[in-house]
């Protein structure tokens, strides 16, 4: 007996749990975690865009792959709002309700009842998705689909059905994500390989000065227009607060003014800033390697005599800038986007320097405090997080803003971009630079030294923004939250750690230049020497 009684008591348990289980994807119970929904959009038998909504914690689950959807018309109900009971039957439709004042499951009861096969909800707020969970208060039987999706999603959505002639076909459908998109390796590299290639850029273009009357006669001509040559902008303390405190100033006149023509400007600016850091980049480069690209010359009105490599260089690169803004709403104009910051960056990076780490702290700890404020803090006083409103290009006429890289998720369902601003790059970047200057400067390998290990921290930094955002449901992350620790954090503790802090926070390195002569020899080591032989500019696109 007591064999048996044990028997029924494991049989009764298994069953309880297979019962849980089958009840566990019911419509009748509530979900933990809403589901990311694709919406296929046919008018008049005619696809369109396709938009993206979020699914409600209750009612029927939709299918994961395209082909198990059913494609169903859309109908506008009365009351629009679905609050209360239905004027007319919504057999074998979906209800486009409007948000009004009840409750989600108020709306998808009173959908369902009047024969509807699932329900889309507008909201009437501007930014995010609101999730449709589920009531304490009562007992759901909701058995039909619910998603809700954005305004500006919506108003799309009911112009077509406002037309009386319009026929609107709706199909729902789930997609999986895949946990890690090869597009986040793939801006990872490509946003470390560009803040190393920036630091040791000017080791790049070092010439090869083995033939003695050529060494001879560009340190004679160095000595000469080093000066004019070298416009490095050293940064201060003072220009670190105004700089931070110009940007806040500009990201509002962003976010109040934005337009077409606003990001139009933007555009041009990027597109002559890219032109430039292409030219300069591409001409140092190939004249340190192959100094008799330049000898040949042609004179142009108004520019008089210029390098004919040097105007060839300058029509390619304007050439690719204007295909790029022709066709940068085109699937592959991310190629040409991300080149064209990539060598803005290079170039921003050789004209700007920091000084020493007590000017690095104020600038890195004031973009730190600008990025959290302007994403996390803002919408408790604007209403929206500045930031993301402003990246996201909220009333652009459908343009973005270009000051970032951009890399399309290739195994996403939804598609969308990763992407990371320039400031991301250019601020820790300074500092990565100063370090490889300082280790140059002190003899430092790269064990004992502090580049490696910043740019390790760099990556660092990165990675954990990644993680952050896959965490927080693609909530957008203020890098500089996590890059700034892991960069100046890292810089301060080895300097703390090797007793080499007080020399960081005062070092200059006009200070520990051995002469001024020296100091002038190793910039023409770096860049000057084609461009002084050959009588060309690397600063300017064209050069007399």
């Amino acid at each position: 007996m007591a064999a048996s009684h044990w028997a029924y008591t494991i049989l009764f348990f298994f069953s309880s749990l297979s019962l849980a289980a089958s009840n566990s994807s019911s419509p009748f119970i509530c979900r933990t975690t809403p589901q990311q929904v694709i919406i296929k959009i046919w008018v008049n038998g005619i696809e369109g865009k396709n938009i993206e909504g979020l699914g409600a914690l209750f009612g029927g689950i939709l299918p994961i792959h395209e082909k198990e959807g059913i494609r169903l018309p859309a109908v506008i109900p009365q009351p629009v709002e679905c609050c209360s009971n239905l004027s007319s039957k919504l057999s074998g439709s979906i209800a486009i309700c409007q948000r009004g004042d009840c409750d989600f499951s108020t709306k998808a009861e009173v959908a369902q009842s009047g024969g509807a096969s699932g329900m889309l909800v507008i909201d009437n707020e501007g930014d995010g998705l609101p999730v449709m969970d589920c009531p304490h208060t009562k007992t759901l039987n909701i058995s039909i689909p619910s998603v809700v999706v954005t305004k500006s999603d919506g108003e799309v959505l009911s112009k077509a059905l406002a037309c009386e002639k319009s026929s609107v076909e709706l199909l729902l459908y789930a997609p999986l994500r895949p946990v890690l998109d090869m597009s986040v390796l793939f801006l990872w590299f490509m946003a470390v390989g560009t803040v190393t290639c920036a630091s040791v850029w000017k080791g790049l273009i070092v010439c090869d000065k083995s033939e003695g009357s050529y060494s001879q006669l560009l340190r004679k001509e160095s000595l000469e227009t080093d000066e004019d040559d070298e416009e490095i902008v050293e940064i201060n303390m003072m220009s670190a607060v105004v700089f931070v405190i110009t940007a806040s100033a500009f990201l509002l006149l962003l976010y109040y003014f934005m337009s077409s023509w606003f990001v139009w400007l933007l555009i041009v600016l990027f597109c002559i800033g890219g032109i430039q850091g292409i030219h300069s980049c591409v001409i140092s480069l190939l004249l340190s390697k192959w100094r008799n690209l330049g000898k040949r010359k042609v004179n142009i009105p108004l520019f008089g005599s210029v390098s004919i490599f040097s105007l060839v260089v300058f029509v390619s690169c304007f050439v690719f800038t204007v295909f790029w803004a022709a066709y940068r709403k085109a699937s592959y104009s991310w190629i040409g986007q991300d080149i064209l910051g990539i060598f803005l960056i290079i170039t921003v990076l050789q004209l700007a320097q920091l000084p020493n780490i007590k000017v690095a702290t104020v600038l890195l700890c004031c973009a730190f405090l600008y990025d959290i404020f302007w994403v996390f803090l803002s919408p408790e006083i604007f209403g929206n997080s500045v930031m993301i409103a402003v990246a996201e290009g909220d009333n652009s006429g459908g343009e973005s803003i270009p000051m970032l890289l951009r890399v399309p998720r290739f195994f996403d369902p939804f598609g969308g971009y990763n992407m990371i601003g320039f400031g991301d790059l250019v601020f820790p970047g300074l500092l990565v630079a100063f370090s490889l200057r300082y280790d140059k400067q002190k003899k430092k390998g790269l064990a004992n030294g502090y580049f490696l290990w910043l740019t390790v921290g760099y990556g660092l930094g990165l990675l954990f923004t990644y993680l952050a955002l896959y965490l927080m449901n693609g909530q957008g992350q203020p890098a500089l939250l996590y890059l700034v620790p892991c960069t100046l954090g890292t810089f301060v503790m080895l300097g703390l750690v090797r007793g080499e802090l007080k020399d960081l926070w005062n070092y200059s390195l006009e200070d520990h230049s051995p002469s001024t002569s020296s100091s002038r020899q190793s910039f023409t080591d770096r860049v000057d020497c084609a461009s002084e032989t050959n009588n060309i500019e690397v600063r300017g696109p064209l050069s007399v």
